[in-house]
């Protein structure tokens, strides 16, 4: 049952959704406790989370590298990578931007639920798929 007709309304599912955990868990916990309340409350509204989901990382011929594991993968198009800190930092925008990239996925969240006020912002990377074959 898809419960979203855009990328837009899928981020707005999500972002009404960790508010709600945070408002409810505060800040505190582990960030594990987080993704499975996450993980727990998407599925509950239908729909597909995958966490700790292993993505291939491919290299600029197509090659695969290897692989990294995306704290969520939402409904096979959106990667959100997830923190329970004070503060986002450059390298955890720099962290999901590398995950976008190598994995081909142009569409992340970056949440944090470690500070006092709920933390969500949308980035997409427009070069996720190369013009080279």
């Amino acid at each position: 049952m898809k419960t979203w007709n855009t990328i837009f309304e899928l981020c707005d599912i999500i972002r009404e959704t960790g508010y709600a955990i945070h408002e409810y868990l505060r800040s505190g916990h582990l960030e594990k406790v987080y993704e499975n309340a996450l993980v727990h409350r998407l599925r509950n509204q239908g729909l597909e989370v995958l966490p700790q989901h292993p993505l291939a990382v491919y290299d600029e011929d197509g090659t695969v590298l290897g692989e990294f594991f995306a704290d969520l993968f939402v409904e096979g198009v959106l990667i959100a990578e997830l923190k329970a800190v004070r503060h986002v930092v450059d390298e955890h925008i720099a962290q999901l931007f590398g995950y976008l990239r190598c994995s081909r996925i142009e569409h992340g969240l970056l949440i944090n639920f470690g500070a006092p006020h709920f933390y969500i912002k949308k980035y997409i990377l427009n070069d996720a798929q190369p013009d080279r074959p």
